[in-house]
């Protein structure tokens, strides 16, 4: 089906610098920008934000009898109405990409990482290998175009993911849910997917297993390497962000094709890119590891990405959203910082284009507070230890972190170290135990303390139990407070 494609891709590694092995791979280099970068922003923007309900998840759970959006679907719309729907419904008339970019920048961003195509199969950029994109359908606009000219216009690095693996099996509660349905229309298979479905039952179990048991063929693993490279091809985007299934081994060597062409390609058009991964589906430094709603438990020898969401429950814009305060993302931002990693945030835009409040709100108060302590994300790096206080867990979705003021994150530059502090204390007192005089691994002499975004000049005193710092700042909405401590 896709011989022409496949020859140019295979072409393509033969003559070019990278091979499709993982010793060739891992010899790209991560890109300088994405080393500096420390924070960029990721959309989840769909179909899916017409019903607007519980998740971006929709079309998957529509059709599983043991969920909320179940008998949603069924009390508001019916059980035949089909979600190819809420495509038609899709117009986005107040959609200005210029406004977004514009946001997202000002919170502070170095990259934009829109989704080119989530799990449903409804590409938000114009394909050559489909009919279900935004640009064919009732939108008639390329959201990735339009997206990418604003980024490169106002400055900001252009990224895109694709979630294409997953639709392999993503609807196919539509084969168990017993009852026809516009997913098994053959008509329509090239929107829903094949929807493979090795489960009987209809249930919360078979729900929840996911993907368990399910092997790609030969065909459908054909189909998402030549749908990735034209999707890189057309767009050119700086990094690739790929979701978990890539991690199947059937995937294995399409993915290491994939990782080729894009490098060779990235040379032909003197670009620095990246390819985000989950669960090891890359081998080690061949990409940047990425961990979704989690942290790491110290700092990584090499640079990681975590991403998260401005509401826990979702990633696309629902009514249902419950979403999070901006101070309780800064500290996380501020964590992933300390430990070497990239911090990328989730916004989900209304199905008319629009961002809604909480989110504006959250942007605002967050490029308040990076302008705020600049010095400290940008230009700064990872010290010999990343904070003291609470540690977390290793491993994604473990995000519910309850910070207190003794937990400190440390970025460094020569001859300062800057202290994130996630709590305030009534007293005003911090005790800072890793740069106490009993500390073995810190022996520098303490010249200033200052308090960044702050006229206040704290007084401290560097004792054999901490460094201890009186300041009586407290900024809006308890974002945290940074320390620029200056050593020789």
């Amino acid at each position: 089906m896709y011989e022409k494609q496949l020859l140019e891709i295979n072409e393509t590694i033969k003559n070019g610098k990278y091979k499709d092995n993982w010793e060739s791979l891992s010899q790209y280099p991560v890109p300088e920008w994405y080393e500096k970068a420390k924070f960029g922003v990721f959309i989840h923007w769909g179909a899916y934000t017409v019903p607007a309900y519980f998740s971006e998840w929709y079309v998957r759970l529509m059709y599983y009898r043991c969920n909320p959006v179940f008998w949603h679907h069924n009390r508001v719309y019916g059980k035949d109405y089909p979600y190819r729907k809420f495509i038609d419904d899709f117009t986005a008339p107040r959609f200005q990409p210029s406004e977004w970019i514009r946001l997202i920048k000002e919170a502070g961003a170095k990259y934009v990482m829109p989704v080119a195509e989530h799990h449903d199969g409804y590409k938000m950029y114009d394909s050559a290998l489909s009919r279900w994109t935004t640009v064919k359908q009732a939108m008639k606009r390329d959201v990735l175009g339009e997206l990418k000219e604003e980024c490169e216009r106002q400055g900001v690095i252009f990224a895109t993911s694709s979630h294409r693996a997953e639709h392999y099996w993503f609807v196919n509660g539509a084969r168990t849910v017993g009852y026809d349905n516009d997913a098994l229309n053959p008509e329509y298979e090239d929107l829903y997917g094949p929807c493979v479905n090795v489960n009987r039952r209809n249930n919360l179990i078979t729900l929840l297993k996911q993907e368990r048991g399910i092997v790609p063929t030969k065909e459908w693993l054909e189909d998402w390497l030549v749908h990735s490279c034209e999707l890189i091809d057309r767009y050119r985007p700086a990094t690739l962000f790929f979701d978990w299934w890539v991690m199947n081994e059937a995937f294995r060597p399409y993915m290491k094709k994939f990782l080729a062409y894009y490098y060779n390609r990235s040379l032909e058009w003197d670009m620095q890119v990246c390819v985000q991964y989950k669960s090891d589906a890359i081998m080690y430094k061949s990409g940047i590891l990425d961990r979704e709603r989690g942290q790491l438990e110290s700092a990584s020898p090499c640079i990681w990405q975590s991403e998260t969401s401005t509401a826990y429950n979702s990633w696309s814009y629902c009514t249902t959203n419950k979403f999070k305060k901006p101070c309780e993302i800064a500290k996380v931002m501020a964590d992933v910082i300390a430990k070497n990693g990239n911090f990328v945030l989730n916004i989900g835009p209304k199905s008319d284009g629009t961002i809604c409040d909480e989110e504006i709100k959250i942007l605002k108060a967050l490029g308040k507070w990076t302008k705020r302590n600049a010095e400290a994300i940008w230009g700064s790096g990872e010290y010999k230890f990343f904070g003291e206080g609470k540690k977390h867990k290793y491993g994604s979705f473990s995000e519910r972190n309850k910070y207190t003021s003794k937990d400190v994150r440390y970025t460094y530059k020569p001859c300062h170290i800057y202290a994130f502090i996630f709590g305030y204390r009534s007293d005003g007192v911090y005790k800072l135990k890793k740069l106490a005089l009993s500390n073995d691994d810190f022996h520098f002499t303490v010249k200033n303390v200052k308090v960044l975004g702050s006229d206040e000049k704290p007084t401290w005193k560097l004792t054999s139990k901490s460094l201890e710092i009186k300041a009586q700042t407290h900024f809006e909405d308890d974002m945290p407070l940074c320390f620029d401590i200056e050593i020789d």
